[in-house]
């Protein structure tokens, strides 16, 4: 299965970023402690969620996160091997440059979103171009410095970004001068076809200052990788007045203030590739920029640069100094990690081309076949950090056998498999849903594709368990609902809310009631960005629909009746970092006569519990605080209960999952139910856009 908007690449080679590559290795083999101190921030956070969640959800939480492996590189080349259904401009056997952190990583097969993609020119081989991304990265920054023909321009750091941005610089027709610590990128750069070059020392300003007739550089940029701030204290003294410093690099920014102010120097900070970088709407849903006003974005850049190599006005070639085959890409990153004891500028990594990717890799070989007949038998499709901290320890616990895994990364796959025992992990989700060892597919992919994964394991009579939301929109829920009442196997979704041990306590305290409930559920939501892909409304549908659906269940559950109308109301956002309907109170009848208010609202403060629930009936009050403790009031009189760590029932649910696939128990939550759940969740959203109640369609 292609993914909307991505083109499916079969790389043929792909270029180590030394700088970036060597901090992110060097981080991931500090000690538990190392790390701590790297990020101090990050051990806040943790603190804070173990005193809301309990230690065994935090530990479970850290676990996943600190054993997950991250998909190293950013700069490919390879062959387009299919796309998705509405890209147009890419078919199959274009040779093409791929970008992108996570997309354009170190491996056989990627999977690049197509604004992250550029045809290769016929002059530019694979080799050459793996080194797409980098060149652009390169060219964003000249083109910050704003450079003239006939102007003097300093380099400040003369490695694989440095020598680029000497040839991009004579290019455009200026006179370059070269700065390094090391004697053989100096000479290499002079050859290049810098002007001049300099090992870095006291004299350096004076040789700038002759170079530049006595008036200093009319830009410098700075392409070093370090943390020292002597980069940019040099940038200041060198510069002309009114002159343009731009940090390419990652270096360190304490601006002198005197050299700055008396030269009235401009400081501009190189954002990567260019306009696009970080912008989910352009780099992961494929919205490009109008030409006519923003004139050169990543990809744009991308191709401008592999024209120039085309034209043989930047030579790529020079700069590579090694090259690995895939199998041995160990053996690279040893040579970067060797502190200078063996000098490399780029570092390739080659891929046959010609041999069948491998679509499944084995991880287990004990657990190549089911050890018992009669058991849960998982095939896991995606598995984000919910998944691997809420999810998987508990279906360890209930002695599940792990079969096939895919993810949307190769790299997630394998450390989930050999983390938790899978046998094998898969290229896509199709080789889990026709794994014939698999009895339960568990699904937790992004929201958009719930509901189509889930309807095809059900088509293949397998068991499902999927992540909320159940679909995003009325017509996947009915093509689901439709299948799913055929199927011979159930559908389950995770609505773990009603498992908890004091959801349950709550239903027992009404259990003989004989009038209706009223129900007050206030959510502590916290802000999430609108760029998140939960915000959009075509991968993640909104929160309302992503996890407002939580509490809806929660009340048909305590009601035992399901909801037949709605009526919602948001709070006007004041400023571009707030979403209207992520601050939203939702009013609910349902069909019993109980009423319930769902106050959801992102603009609290984290230190605020998350949520609080209370019931009233019959002179009856029940108080839910977070899912760590309740009370109860009646008579005058309280009476509490106080759970040893918060739960929300991830624990039950999953043996409750168990049940239904071992021993043929019908799910705790029946079809209708979720049908209502679901379709409330839509109608809320037509209620913000109507202002107007809504009845809950019935799933007919």
């Amino acid at each position: 299965m292609i993914q909307k908007g991505r083109v499916l690449v079969r790389a043929a080679a792909s270029l180590i970023s030394a700088g970036t590559e060597r901090m992110a290795v060097d981080l991931g083999r500090k000690s538990l402690i190392g790390k701590a101190r790297e990020r101090p921030d990050l051990v806040k956070q943790v603190i804070q969620k173990a005193k809301h969640e309990g230690l065994l959800n935090t530990f479970n939480a850290v676990h996943s996160k600190l054993g997950a492996s991250n998909a190293l590189g950013y700069s490919a080349a390879g062959i387009v091997l299919d796309t998705g259904d509405d890209v147009t401009k890419f078919r199959a056997g274009d040779a093409v440059a791929c970008a992108g952190a996570g997309f354009a990583s170190h491996a056989e097969v990627l999977s690049v979103p197509q604004n992250l993609c550029v045809r290769l020119p016929e002059k530019v081989n694979f080799e050459a171009g793996a080194f797409g991304t980098l060149g652009a990265i390169a060219l964003q920054g000249v083109r910050l410095a704003e450079p003239t023909l006939g102007e003097s321009v300093v380099v400040i750091g003369l490695g694989l970004l440095g020598q680029i941005t000497v040839q991009l610089l004579k290019a455009n027709g200026c006179r370059v001068f070269g700065i390094d610590l090391d004697r053989r990128k100096t000479e290499l750069a002079r050859e290049l076809g810098a002007d001049a070059v300099a090992i870095s020392g006291p004299e350096t300003r004076r040789e700038i200052l002759d170079w530049s007739r006595g008036r200093g550089a009319d830009a410098v940029l700075i392409t070093a990788a370090t943390s020292s701030n002597e980069p940019v204290q040099l940038a200041g003294e060198i510069s002309r007045l009114k002159g343009r410093v731009v940090a390419v690099g990652l270096v360190g920014l304490d601006v002198p203030r005197q050299t700055f102010y008396e030269r009235e120097l401009t400081l501009k900070i190189s954002m990567s590739y260019g306009p696009g970088r970080y912008d989910p709407e352009y780099e992961e849903r494929g919205h490009d920029y109008p030409f006519a006003y923003v004139r050169w974005t990543e990809q744009r850049n991308i191709e401008a640069f592999l024209d120039l190599v085309a034209q043989g006005a930047v030579n790529v070639e020079r700069l590579v100094t090694h090259r690995f085959p895939i199998k041995d890409a160990e053996r690279a990153y040893e040579l970067i990690g060797n502190d200078g004891r063996e000098s490399y500028l780029g570092v390739l990594l080659n891929y046959e081309t010609g041999a069948e990717p491998q679509r499944r890799i084995i991880i287990s070989e004990r657990a190549a076949r089911p050890e018992r007949e009669k058991s849960v038998r998982v095939g896991l499709i995606g598995a984000g950090k919910y998944v691997q901290s809420m999810l998987l320890p508990h279906f360890k616990s209930a002695g599940v056998d792990f079969r096939s895994v895919a993810t949307a990364s190769g790299v997630s796959a394998q450390d989930v498999g050999k983390r938790y025992g899978f046998a094998r992990a898969v290229s896509d989700a199709d080789e889990v849903i026709n794994d014939p060892e698999v009895n339960l597919v568990v699904i937790g992919t992004r929201h958009d594709r719930h509901a189509e994964l889930a309807r095809l394991a059900l088509e293949n009579n397998l068991h499902v368990f999927v992540e909320k939301p159940l679909a995003l929109n009325d017509e996947e829920l009915n093509k689901l609902l439709q299948i799913a009442a055929t199927s011979t196997a159930q559908l389950m979704v995770g609505f773990n809310r009603r498992f908890s041990p004091l959801s349950r306590r709550a239903k027992n305290e009404f259990a003989q009631r004989r009038a209706p409930l009223s129900i007050l559920y206030r959510v502590n939501a916290g802000r999430i960005s609108k760029d998140h892909w939960t915000q959009d409304p075509e991968a993640g549908g909104g929160r309302i629909i992503g996890e407002v659906c939580h509490f809806i269940d929660l009340m048909q559950f305590w009601t035992g009746s399901a909801p037949v109308s709605v009526f919602a109301d948001a709070v006007a956002a004041t400023n571009d970092q707030m979403v209207s309907a992520d601050n939203v109170f939702i009013t609910l009848r349902f069909a019993d006569g109980s009423n319930g208010c769902i106050a959801y609202l992102s603009e609290g403060d984290k230190k605020l519990p998350k949520e609080r629930i209370e019931f009233f009936c019959e002179g009856k009050s029940v108080v839910i605080d977070d899912f760590r403790s309740s009370v109860t009031y009646q008579n005058g009189r309280e009476q509490r209960t106080k759970l040893r760590s918060q739960d929300k029932g991830q624990a039950d649910e999953v043996k409750a999952v168990c049940s239904v696939v071992l021993d043929g128990f019908p799910p705790l939550i029946t079809l209708a139910e979720l049908a209502a759940t679901t379709r409330t969740t839509f109608r809320i959203n037509d209620s913000l856009r109507s202002g107007q109640p809504m009845k809950v369609m019935s799933d007919k």
